[in-house]
């Protein structure tokens, strides 16, 4: 044999060796815990045959604590680019079987370097996480990697697209980068994210707290919003990070892909025309507004099970992918509260970052009144929607369905916000309060002189409504563009967003602002 043919075998023999990563016991332990390898997770996310690995045989560097003798080529993260639906990502999988993928100074150094090629060539960037954290024989040069990553998530915001998937651990500092991310994906029963382990929790407080209960994808897709998704496995968090890049571009100078519209962009959906009870009390769903005016009634939902009282998430207008902010009347009567407010916020900036024009659905009463409000600070996170909304410049068409109140009616995508289009249903009432609550402030003193205050309150609530609580007296100031006809709602915001298609609105020239948070 040649000896050029001797060298091709010790290729071809030291991939092979790399692509076993820890080698074939510690896949099978991978395989018993009901998780894929990081390259068979690769394989299932990118059109096949569309993986180009890069750094294969990078090796660790440290020589503590006996680490010098144990080497793995590629050293714990599989990293390089391939296709999603024939559009460039960039992606670097964990690999748990090396070392439980805990992150070194060389596997940091093979994170940035993709992270750095995304940025240049602009396209998205999907971290699929695995990893017991630090790599502690490394000591600081773990974390400086740790922060090299970070910084890299940082300047990336809003250039890029970012995804992180939780496909197993991911503790300590590790949290952080996925926490920089436009979009994080739990998967149940198998990922977990805290900053703090449940021992360290017991130490430290006393509290007696499972991995589950504390970090779990549950508790973090519901109770904290930290996760965008929960999905049932690891197969459906690949499936989902599919869907998910279909609405965005591939880089912040760049459209959404638009998509063939088979459904008739002037549809009458005649359900809508008596979808809002008589009754200012009474809630309805307003998932069927948004099934009925988007095309085929397909909605990719983000933070489903996080402030119930918000909806948001992705659909299409005659092809064009929209974010969409709905209040929900159905759960606390589709109040904004801190967590509703945050949550619609982050979205908000999101879609603005990367040109997804915004449709908001608005039927708010108010924010959610209380001392538990007020002390978690109610206020600023209000604020971060006010300020989302009156930053973003991307096309804004708001209908507002029934109820729109004060504060929360100028947070909700208002005129003044520098709404482009804004409709109203002629159920909406667009007022400073209720009825019911103005009465009461405006006529206090003058029932107390009535025989009968009760009778006389009522007549004036009845006065006020006549006056304030419809869509005219908004529309008679031009706040409101036009009252539309509810079953016309999609044919109308499909005209609005194809007449804004060439918007340019730029923001004053500054570093940035200074966002409440």
């Amino acid at each position: 044999m040649s000896n050029q043919l001797e060298k091709v075998q010790e290729l071809i023999a030291l991939r092979e060796k790399a692509r076993l990563g820890g080698g074939e016991k510690a896949i099978a332990k991978q395989h018993e815990r009901g998780k894929y390898t990081a390259r068979e997770r690769i394989a299932q996310l990118l059109d096949e045959g569309s993986f180009e690995e890069l750094d294969m045989f990078v090796q660790h560097r440290c020589t503590n604590f006996g680490q010098e003798k144990k080497h793995f080529l590629g050293d714990g993260v599989v990293t390089g680019y391939g296709t999603i639906d024939g559009r460039l990502v960039y992606v670097f999988a964990q690999d748990f079987t090396v070392f439980g993928g805990s992150l070194s100074e060389a596997m940091a150094q093979k994170i940035c370097k993709i992270m750095d090629m995304a940025m240049k060539m602009g396209a998205p960037v999907i971290g699929l996480n695995d990893s017991g954290g630090a790599r502690i024989q490394e000591g600081i040069n773990a974390l400086a990697g740790y922060a090299e990553i970070f910084e890299r998530n940082i300047l990336a915001s809003g250039v890029v697209p970012q995804i992180s998937a939780i496909l197993g651990p991911c503790a300590g500092g590790a949290v952080y980068s996925p926490a920089l991310t436009d979009f994080t994906i739990m998967t149940k029963g198998i990922s977990y994210m805290f900053l703090t382990g449940p021992k360290v929790v017991k130490t430290v407080t006393g509290e007696d707290v499972t991995q589950e209960q504390l970090g779990g994808a549950t508790m973090h897709s519901s109770k904290s919003g930290v996760a965008h998704f929960a999905t049932e496995d690891g197969e459906e968090a690949l499936m989902l990070i599919r869907k998910l890049l279909s609405y965005i571009p591939q880089n912040n100078l760049e459209e959404a892909p638009l998509v063939k519209c088979t459904d008739p962009i002037d549809r009458l959906e005649d359900s809508l025309n008596e979808i809002v009870p008589d009754s200012p009390n009474k809630a309805y769903d307003m998932y069927e507004v948004i099934g009925a005016i988007i095309d085929n009634g397909e909605f990719l939902e983000v933070q489903r099970d996080f402030a119930k009282n918000i909806i948001i998430g992705f659909a299409r207008f005659n092809g064009q992918s929209v974010g969409i902010v709905a209040n929900q009347p159905k759960y606390l009567a589709g109040v904004l509260d801190c967590n509703a407010s945050r949550k619609a916020a982050r979205f908000v900036r999101f879609c603005d970052a990367f040109n997804i024009p915004i449709v908001s659905l608005v039927d708010v009463p108010g924010f959610l009144p209380g001392t538990g409000q007020e002390y978690n600070a109610v206020i600023l996170h209000g604020a971060k929607l006010l300020y989302a909304y009156g930053e973003a410049t991307v096309p804004k068409v708001t209908v507002t369905l029934r109820k729109s109140y004060g504060g929360s009616h100028i947070v909700m995508s208002c005129k003044q916000l520098r709404g482009d289009m804004n409709y109203a249903w002629p159920t909406a009432e667009i007022a400073v309060m209720g009825a019911a609550g103005a009465a009461e402030v405006l006529y206090a003193k003058e029932a107390k002189e009535q025989a009968d205050p009760k009778a006389f309150i009522a007549e004036k609530e009845k006065e006020y409504t006549d006056l304030f609580c419809n869509p005219y007296n908004a529309a008679k100031y031009g706040y409101i563009d036009d009252v539309i006809e509810p079953r016309n709602t999609r044919f109308r915001i499909i005209r609005a967003l194809q007449q804004l298609a060439t918007k340019k609105l730029t923001n004053p020239a500054k570093k940035h602002g200074n966002i409440p948070l």
